[in-house]
């Protein structure tokens, strides 16, 4: 197995409550045996994380060498990139994943702040409570690395699960603006 993006002794200072640990992850005895949290990996290219993904939005013709080279890249920028998965180890299949993305900023004392982006589990693994696995192990990865606040932005009809993790949606700065560009 490749190196993983990040290394997987975080999860062991974090708070993550009832989890059990083994050699390649973190294990949910009540989920399932066979379901592992852990960092990405190189050779998730091959285990269904780009088709996990393709579950959440538009992820287009992927080849392993682009994956590759943006995954190394990600590596490269040590500290800034905490995307982490949950396999179904029997399947070899990647069922879950969710990303933080911690920010360098001079305000605050020159802190950072985590962002957390592409939360998906695949349809044939939902109503497990492996989301909420996801966002409770992003908001412990975060803490642990002083973020002075986490964000992430969601439709409004999942505001309430996000709610119980203590997101609260900011009343005088709710605008979420975008601008796309077109890549043809």
């Amino acid at each position: 197995m490749s190196a993983f993006l990040f290394d997987k002794n975080l999860f062991h200072q974090i708070d993550t409550n009832a989890y059990n640990f083994n050699s390649e992850g973190i294990l949910f005895p009540e989920v399932g045996k066979n379901l592992i949290l852990r960092p990405l990996s190189a050779d998730d290219y091959d285990k269904g994380f780009l088709e996990v993904l393709q579950e959440l939005t538009d992820v287009g013709n992927v080849t392993r060498d682009q994956f590759l080279s943006r995954y190394h890249y990600m590596k490269a920028c040590d500290g800034s990139y905490y995307i982490i998965v949950i396999e179904d180890i029997i399947k070899n299949l990647i069922v879950g994943s969710a990303t933080l993305v911690i920010e360098q900023k001079f305000i605050h004392e020159c802190s950072v702040r985590g962002r957390i982006e592409d939360v998906v589990v695949s349809q044939n693994y939902q109503k497990k409570n492996l989301g909420k696995v996801l966002i409770s192990t992003l908001c412990a990865i975060s803490e642990k690395l002083n973020c002075y606040k986490i964000t992430l932005e969601c439709k409004d009809n999942l505001l309430p699960f996000y709610e119980n993790f203590g997101f609260k949606k900011e009343l005088n700065n709710s605008n979420y603006l975008q601008k796309r560009f077109n890549k043809s």
